[in-house]
């Protein structure tokens, strides 16, 4: 007589995998057909080495690569225009920048080169100190940059507060367009933004006709370009809207024979190389850490937004190493600047552009910059018939577009308007980094009086429930008044707690906790719940030795999604299970997905490696990782209608059974097979109450396998399968228990797992699960023989977990 023993739950909290060692790949062993010592070694064969392989470049990664080539071209010599650094250093910069950034930086798809957000800072250090000691400062920069990199506080530099940085770069946008408006309408800027808006109306009343004209244009192309409706539009869309605005000034200009100031670029025989800078010492300190500041800042954010994009994507190469991107961006800036180049840092125009253009790899990034190599020494004479008042339309236009609404919406709906405001305004009228420094003096003012400014209110419904609401913060500033609310409350009512803040102190946890185990003695209830009515902690349980233990949540809430309650009505245009599954969804990505990030991330590059194959039935009620205290990786689960496996050379039209098993045994060589039976399993019921004959569905198809386990029952030869302790409920429950051992015998008939359990490399377990019990019960070997019946059994009673 075969048994079934209970399992203990304290027995069995270890996971399958607790003790053994990852490895890629699974372990290896010898062919079945073959002793494992007759197997012949090969003799080692030296061999001379392979010359390395070329890099293998998409077709994606080249066009990508020409579609980003168009759009920084003219970008690269606008910006070098903005700055009014030789317009040769923007070329040397977005080379650099695809070539060293794209091959030593964190972010494969980013694409780097001069910056519109670097432009104010590079333009006032051009003013101060000229072109060749600014070039020294962007290498000390990027030396700065490489050994922060070396340090790994590249995560660190994204804590600064967004509306700091879109205030930023709202500030130098404004700076670039009042800069550039001057150059539309034919004039000449000067370094300050006061100085271009006091000169604004004396240039706006004396205005160089073809300039505006030619601006003009750029300017209705850049705005018409991606706004073509219909199928000519997806077309035309694919050639960038800034190379069709510039090359439609250009050939304006060269055919109305107009007088205009053009792209000059020199010989590269008198290209200016970095010197040493001249000035005070710390000036020039504030002038590197202004450098790396902005550069660091925004190739960082730009990483974060490139695997944003990317995330969309069926197959992502993975996050940003974002250590390794401050590294390729440091080594970028010294190579520029040592060459006569901008500042490096990466561009969101840019990188979204590779993105959207399918590129797969850094191959795209570092291509092109061997275009903009090849455009700088073989096409200066085509270049050279730009007009500049084009190139400061187009740089002007982006200077308006880093003034972004939907920033601005964000922020006001967070609240931190103001912090971006003073952020704008202070790099407009001051600075960068004065702007910057005022914008983190206004955050750290703003959260200090968000902090201090808490409102506490209490009431009494309708119900004779006492509401406690705090709206903000809780700290220690806001003790004493909790506590007044607090005990305003009469002892054994039932109270409601509401918070709506972010943060509590140690200070405010202790009171609010103090007074709740207090009012919970006397009699009372209380349940603390969010702005939206929602519970946020479950009354405190107790331990098995009656002390109160400090638990948010039940025991079961995290396979449960914290679904405590259904809503009775569905949303509004919605289903009910698809609002629970959505919900379902949110909770995991907020609450579980950043614990077990790391765990998953590890397996993703590693492979799955169980240790055992688990097949049990499709009931929705068995939860394979509750019942084994199993995690990812652990277990590979085969789910079918009654746990059934067919036997070999059966012709059931369905073979995913049998392929799971050779998959688990050949390929993932798990160490162990356990198939799990349960009480009221629906397919046992349905081979006990089926008639004989009538249609043959895909359900009575596939319960055929489940025959020989009634046969098995019905025979009066064979002893009946039982649990431990006493008789089955039922014959339902005769049958599951019966099915276990019926399903054993048909896995031992499998050749993989036949070979695997001659090989000693292969354990078979029977188990079943009382739904009602919340009881697991492993089958177990006979431990006496009885001589009446002629079989063995175990005697050992069961007990209870």
């Amino acid at each position: 007589m075969t048994a079934f023993v209970p399992t203990r739950t304290d027995d069995s909290s270890h996971t399958p995998d607790e003790g053994r060692p990852h490895s890629p790949s699974p372990p290896s062993r010898p062919p079945h057909n073959r002793p494992a010592s007759r197997i012949p070694r090969i003799p080692r064969i030296s061999r001379l080495p392979r010359p390395p392989r070329l890099p293998r470049i998409t077709a994606a990664d080249l066009s990508a690569s020409v579609a980003v080539f168009l759009i920084a071209l003219p970008l690269s010599l606008g910006i070098a225009l903005a700055t009014g650094a030789p317009l040769q250093a923007g070329l040397v910069a977005a080379a650099v920048g695809g070539l060293v950034a794209g091959r030593l930086g964190g972010s494969p798809l980013q694409v780097s080169g001069p910056a519109a957000g670097l432009t104010v800072v590079t333009a006032d250090l051009i003013h101060q100190y000229g072109w060749r000691a600014t070039c020294a400062i962007t290498v000390l920069a990027g030396l700065l940059q490489v050994g922060l990199g070396f340090l790994r506080v590249a995560r660190s530099a994204l804590a600064v507060s967004p509306a700091i940085v879109h205030g930023m770069l709202a500030g130098i946008g404004i700076t670039i367009a009042v800069a550039q408006l001057h150059i539309v309408l034919g004039g000449s800027p000067s370094s300050s933004v006061v100085d271009n808006l006091r000169a604004l109306p004396a240039q706006l009343a004396h205005p160089q006709v073809a300039a505006m004209s030619m601006s003009a244009l750029t300017l209705s192309v850049l705005l018409v370009w991606p706004r073509i409706p219909g199928r000519v539009g997806q077309l035309v869309r694919t050639v960038p809207a800034a190379l069709v605005a510039v090359a439609a000034a250009t050939t304006t200009a060269a055919l109305a024979s107009l007088t205009l100031p053009k792209v000059d670029l020199p010989s590269w025989r008198s290209h200016a190389l970095a010197g040493l800078p001249e000035g005070p010492v710390l000036g020039i300190i504030a002038a590197v850490l202004t450098t790396t500041l902005v550069c660091s800042v925004q190739s960082l954010l730009g990483a974060v937004a490139v695997d944003k994009l990317t995330a969309r994507r069926p197959a992502q190469q993975g996050r940003s190493d974002l250590d390794r991107e401050l590294l390729g961006q440091g080594a970028a800036n010294i190579v520029s600047g040592t060459l006569g180049g901008l500042p490096v840092a990466g561009v969101a125009v840019r990188s979204s552009a590779n993105v959207r253009a399918g590129a797969v790899s850094r191959h795209s990034t570092m291509l092109h910059g061997v275009w903009i190599t090849v455009a700088a020494l073989l096409m200066v004479p085509l270049l050279e018939l730009i007009p500049l008042a084009a190139l400061a339309a187009l740089v002007m236009a982006v200077g308006i577009q880093m003034v972004s609404l939907h920033h601005i919406r964000t922020v006001t709906r967070h609240r931190e308007v103001l912090v971006y405001a003073v952020t704008t305004l202070g790099v407009v009228v001051l600075g960068v980094l004065e702007g910057v420094a005022l914008g983190i003096a206004m955050a750290v003012g703003v959260a200090l009086h968000r902090l201090t400014r808490t409102r506490i209110t209490r009431s009494v419904g309708p119900d004779g429930v006492h509401h406690v609401r705090v709206r903000g913060q809780l700290t220690f500033l806001a003790v004493p008044r909790l506590s007044r609310a607090l005990h305003l409350v009469p002892p054994g009512s039932e109270a409601v707690i509401e918070l709506d803040g972010s943060f509590m102190d140690h200070a405010a946890y202790e009171s609010l906790h103090d007074w709740q185990s207090a009012h919970t003695n006397r009699g009372g209830s209380v349940e603390l719940t969010g702005r939206t009515g929602a519970r946020l902690a479950e009354p405190h349980l107790k331990d098995d030795d009656g002390r109160t233990a400090h638990c948010h949540c039940r025991p079961w809430t995290p396979w449960r999604n914290h679904h405590c309650e259904s809503p009775e009505t569905p949303p509004p245009g919605g289903h009910r299970s698809g609002h629970q599954l959505a919900s379902g969804i949110s909770t995991f990505q907020r609450n579980t997905a950043p614990l077990v990030r790391g765990e998953l991330a590890r397996l993703a590059r590693e492979g799955q490696q169980p240790s055992q194959l688990f097949l049990t039935c499709a009931d929705s009620r068995l939860v394979t990782s509750m019942i084994t205290s199993s995690g990812p990786g652990d277990l590979f689960v085969v789910r079918n209608v009654g746990n059934l496996v067919p036997p070999p050379g059966e012709e059931s039209g369905d073979d995913s059974v049998a392929a799971a098993i050779e998959y688990a045994v050949e390929v993932l060589r798990v160490r162990s097979i356990t198939v799990c039976g349960h009480s009221g399993c629906g397919a046992m019921q349905a081979l006990m109450n089926t008639e004989p004959g009538g249609a043959q569905t895909p359900l009575k198809r596939w319960l055929r396998h489940g025959l020989p386990s009634v046969e098995r029952m019905t025979t009066q030869d064979r002893p009946w399968t039982r649990i431990a302790g006493r008789a089955p409920a039922d014959a339902t429950e005769q049958l599951c228990l019966t099915n276990v051992v019926q399903q054993l015998e048909h896995l031992r008939a499998h050749e993989s797992v036949s070979r695997a359990l001659q090989e000693g490399v292969l354990e078979l377990h029977g188990m079943y699960f009382h739904v009602g019990e919340a009881q697991a019960y492993l089958l177990t070997e006979a431990a006496t023989r009885d001589e009446e019946e002629g079989e063995l059994f175990d005697r050992v009673a069961a007990t209870a977990p």
